[in-house]
C-alpha cells in the first residue's frame, strides 16, 4: 500500500491543507527551511509512529500548541478485497500526541489501536538521509535498527516478543543491581531471558539471510570493484557455539559488578567486513554511501518478495550523492515499484534521474512556507 493523500494539523510549518500524493514517486523542492523535509517527517509518523530527526515530540508541535495530528490516507496496493473511495483512499491511519499530557492517540480505519507496532506495520517506510550512512560508520545500534525494521515487516510476532524480552531485561538488570545478589530470583529471569532471546535471535536470522540473499543478487548487478571481498555476518549477541543460559552463568560476577546485561540481543550486530577487516575501517566515505544504499534497496527487495510495498524517504540526496548514485537508486526503486519521496532545494530534473525517457508515473511539488503547491 503507498500513501496517496497526507493532512496534518499544528505539525511543524506545514499547513493544513490536504495533499495528494502518487503511489510511485513525488518530488519535492523549496529554499530551506521551507518545509519539504517536515512533510516526510509526518509521513515518518506514519510509519515508524516517531519522528526521524529528533527524539522529542515537543519538537514537532507548531509553536503555541499543545497537540498534533497526522493523518494518511493509504491506497488499496495488492489488497484486492480492500474497497477505496472516490479519492483512492482504502486505509486511513491516524497519530496525534498531546504534548501537555503525554498521551498519544492512534487510529486505524477509524478504530482505536493501543500499540505503534499496529500502526506502522501497515505502511512500511524506509528513510535515507544525511543520518543513514552511520549504519556502516556508527556503533552496532545503528545496524541493529537497520535490521530490526526488515525483522519487524517481515515476522509479524517479532514486535511483541522484543517488548517482552526488554521487560524482562530491566527485571534482570534490577536484580542485577541490588546489594545483595538473589541468585534464585536471577535464575527465573534467566530462563525467560534465554528463551526470548533465542526467538529474537531466530526472527533476526531468517530475515538476516533473507536479505543477504536480497544483497548478493543485487551487487551482481551493480559495477563496483569491492563486492568481492564483501562479508555480511550476522552476530547474535553472544557465541553463538554455547547456549546463552550458560554464557550467562559462567559471567555472573562481571554483569554483578556492570550492574546491566551484557549478553543477549541487546548487543547483535550486523558485522561487515572487506579483507577481513571493518568496512568503518577499510571504505572510502563515498564506498560507504554506495553500500548503505544497496543494503537499503536490498531490504527493500525483501519486503517486494512478500508482496509489501515500501515507501522510502529521501531527504536532500543531492547533497550527499552524485548524478551516478542518485540515477542508480532511482531506477533500483521504480523497478520494486516503490513509493518514493525525494526533496532537494534546486528544481527536480527527472530526465537526469531516468535517462533515455524512462521515467515513471511522477508528481512534483513545490514547497515554501509549509504549503505544496503542485507543478
Amino acid at each position: 500500500m503507498a500513501l496517496v493523500k497526507l493532512q496534518t494539523q499544528h505539525f511543524r510549518n506545514l499547513s493544513s491543507t490536504p495533499v495528494s500524493f502518487s503511489p510511485s514517486f513525488n518530488l519535492l523542492y523549496g529554499e530551506n527551511g521551507s518545509g519539504k523535509t517536515s512533510v516526510l517527517e509526518a509521513i515518518g509518523y506514519l510509519g515508524l509512529g516517531r519522528s526521524f530527526r529528533v527524539s522529542r515530540h515537543q519538537a514537532v508541535v507548531s509553536h503555541g500548541e499543545q497537540q498534533f495530528t497526522v493523518f494518511g490516507g493509504l491506497d488499496r496496493g495488492l489488497d484486492t478485497s480492500a474497497e477505496s473511495d472516490a479519492s483512492g483512499v482504502a486505509h486511513r491511519l491516524g497519530i496525534a500526541r498531546d504534548v501537555s499530557q503525554k498521551e498519544t492517540t492512534l487510529r486505524v480505519d477509524g478504530e482505536g489501536v493501543r500499540s505503534l507496532s499496529s500502526l506502522a506495520m501497515h505502511l512500511p517506510v524506509s528513510v535515507i538521509d544525511p543520518g543513514v550512512f552511520d549504519i556502516v560508520a556508527g556503533g552496532p545500534g545503528k545496524r541493529r535498527q537497520f535490521l530490526d525494521w526488515a525483522v519487524f515487516h517481515v515476522e509479524p510476532s517479532f514486535a511483541s516478543t522484543w517488548q517482552q524480552c526488554q521487560r524482562v531485561t530491566s527485571q534482570r538488570n534490577q536484580t542485577l543491581r541490588n546489594g545483595r545478589l538473589d541468585e534464585a530470583l536471577l535464575r527465573v529471569w534467566d530462563s525467560q531471558y534465554a528463551a526470548l532471546s533465542d526467538r529474537i535471535s531466530a526472527a533476526r536470522k531468517t530475515t538476516f539471510d533473507r536479505f543477504k540473499l536480497a544483497f548478493q543478487a543485487l551487487v551482481q548487478e551493480v559495477d563496483v570493484g569491492w563486492t568481492q571481498g564483501l562479508k555480511l555476518e550476522f552476530y547474535p549477541g553472544w557465541d553463538s557455539s554455547q547456549s546463552l543460559l550458560d554464557i550467562l552463568a559462567s559471567h555472573r560476577e562481571q554483569e554483578r559488578r556492570m550492574g546491566h546485561t551484557l549478553y543477549g540481543p541487546n548487543r547483535a550486530d550486523i558485522r561487515l567486513k572487506f579483507q577481513g577487516r571493518p568496512v568503518s575501517e577499510t571504505f572510502s566515505r563515498g564506498q560507504q554511501k554506495t553500500l548503505v544504499i544497496l543494503m537499503k534497496i536490498a531490504q527493500g527487495m525483501v519486503l517486494s518478495e512478500l508482496g509489501k510495498q515500501v515507501t522510502f524517504l529521501l531527504d536532500d540526496i543531492n547533497a550527499e550523492l552524485d548524478v551516478g548514485h542518485r540515477a542508480m537508486l532511482a531506477r533500483k526503486l521504480q523497478a520494486l515499484r516503490c513509493q518514493v519521496f525525494i526533496t532537494s532545494i534546486e528544481h527536480p530534473q527527472p530526465e537526469a534521474l531516468w535517462p533515455d525517457n524512462q521515467a515513471p508515473e511522477y508528481r512534483m511539488f513545490h514547497v515554501e512556507h509549509g504549503k505544496l503547491t503542485e507543478e
